[in-house]
């Protein structure tokens, strides 16, 4: 085979297209996750909600961006200068072939944002004496109802649900669902608490769900929910996350458990250590009994070895009986006419608190007010309206155009000063006069500024 001279044996060159993404590639497989700390840089917020900025030390900077899914959790947005510390992804955008950082978290550097924010409402509601055990109130060892508020689909309610079945599935339960997670869950959850108390079933509250991050049990650390359980009037059991977990819904409650599970644990009794306690009391209570029974049983027939004529004594009793019979029909009588007469006093109170006639009432008043308003406003106007004709009189008195129509007049020289005294103009000058009408000028021809008015000006 002949070799052609000119063929092509360069070889063969990347397009710009397939260099940026190898590079991409290679950038995303080699840093799975890193944590870049640093002073944040030419912050931009377009309308699509992304951020886009820099990250940059004494010597060095990199671009990064943080889409509008991520940064709507982040509870402070951050500005030009401060010190962060960012979670993300190390990428390249292809289209530009720029080394940039795709922002999963952000946070002040140093305290995180989320456990500062949870250490200062954690010193606030210890100083208002949330926290403090004398409030606590205990939780029922014998609940009637347990009431759980948490997910209607996560794994706290399955496990809270199994430990009861196992251990009394005899107590009902009620589920206020509510979401656990997420910028809507603070409310829900709040909700669901007022729900419970509205509901009045539950005797023992539940509030939980099961593990995660710190920003994924972030709604048990706001002030909303701490103080949502502090007033609930029904014993509350925090149960959030795992044993390692720790929020501020733990402190408030009457009660922290580790877990879920655990929770359902403390609130529940052990059925069968309680059939065993019946069977071992039952027992016990079986014994006393016969040994009783033996002793009234003898005490019974030394008795009836004494009794000789029991008819009377036992007519005598009938007539007792029969009197407290009496008695207690008739009381049972007087109970009924005065609880009739309290119910219908009750109602003559409803009624004068009904809404309707408190909104007449309140519509009455309403319109009184409305009335009297409105004359008041034409008494003010009325004073207005006098009070700015007699300010325009006297405005009028004092006016120099008054005074000018009276015959008077006001001489300037020719630098626009007014001329208060005789030698304040010299001959020949000139004067200009304002009177009523226009102005007059004229020329000086003497100043005597001792003579007297002229008793004639037309002399």
């Amino acid at each position: 085979m002949v070799n052609d001279p000119f063929q092509d044996t360069r070889p063969r060159a990347l397009t710009v297209s397939e260099l940026n993404h190898q590079a991409r590639h290679l950038l995303e497989s080699s840093f799975m996750q890193v944590w870049v700390e640093g002073e944040l840089s030419g912050f931009f917020r377009p309308s699509s909600g992304h951020w886009y900025f820099s990250l940059k030390d004494s010597k060095c900077q990199i671009r990064c961006a943080m889409f509008r899914g991520m940064n709507q959790r982040i509870r402070s947005i951050p500005k030009e200068g401060d010190k962060v510390r960012i979670r993300g992804k190390v990428t390249l955008y292809e289209n530009r072939g720029d080394f940039q950082i795709i922002a999963e978290h952000i946070e002040p550097a140093g305290l995180g944002a989320l456990q500062q924010a949870f250490e200062e409402l954690k010193r606030k509601l210890q100083a208002e004496g949330l926290f403090e055990v004398g409030r606590k109130k205990p939780i029922p060892a014998l609940p009637a109802h347990i009431g759980v508020v948490t997910s209607p689909t996560g794994a706290a309610i399955h496990d809270i649900l199994t430990v009861l079945a196992r251990r009394c599935p005899g107590i009902p339960v009620t589920l206020y669902p509510t979401t656990v997670q997420g910028q809507p869950a603070t409310a829900e959850i709040v909700r669901a608490i007022e729900l419970a108390q509205a509901h009045g079933a539950a005797d023992v509250l539940i509030i939980g769900r099961g593990g995660g991050s710190l920003e994924d049990l972030w709604c048990f650390n706001e002030e909303a929910v701490a103080r949502a359980i502090a007033a609930c009037p029904i014993p509350t059991v925090s149960a959030v996350g795992h044993e390692t977990d720790v929020t501020i819904a733990d402190f408030v409650a009457d009660l922290r458990a580790p877990t879920p599970s655990a929770a359902a644990e403390k609130v529940s009794p052990d059925q069968r250590e309680m059939l065993r306690q019946i069977n071992d009391r039952e027992f016990r209570l079986t014994n006393a009994a016969k040994r009783a029974f033996q002793r009234l049983n003898t005490k019974l027939e030394h008795l009836s070895a004494r009794l000789r004529d029991p008819r009377r004594e036992l007519l005598e009793k009938a007539q007792r009986l029969d009197e407290l019979e009496l008695r207690l029909g008739k009381a049972i009588e007087q109970r009924m006419d005065r609880s009739q007469v309290r119910n219908s006093h009750l109602a003559q109170r409803l009624a004068m608190q009904s809404p309707g006639k408190q909104l007449a009432n309140s519509r009455q008043a309403l319109d009184r007010s409305a009335s009297q308003l409105d004359k008041a406003i034409q008494r003010i106007l009325s004073r207005l309206q006098d009070s700015l004709e007699h300010t325009a009189g006297t405005l009028n008195v004092v006016s120099p155009l008054a005074t000018l129509g009276r015959g008077y007049a006001i001489a300037r020289d020719e630098r626009g000063n007014i001329v208060r005294n005789a030698l304040d103009v010299s001959t020949g000058e000139q004067i200009f006069a304002h009177v009523a009408n226009g102005t007059v000028t004229a020329e000086v021809t003497s100043v005597n500024p001792e003579s007297n008015w002229p008793q004639n000006p037309e002399s």
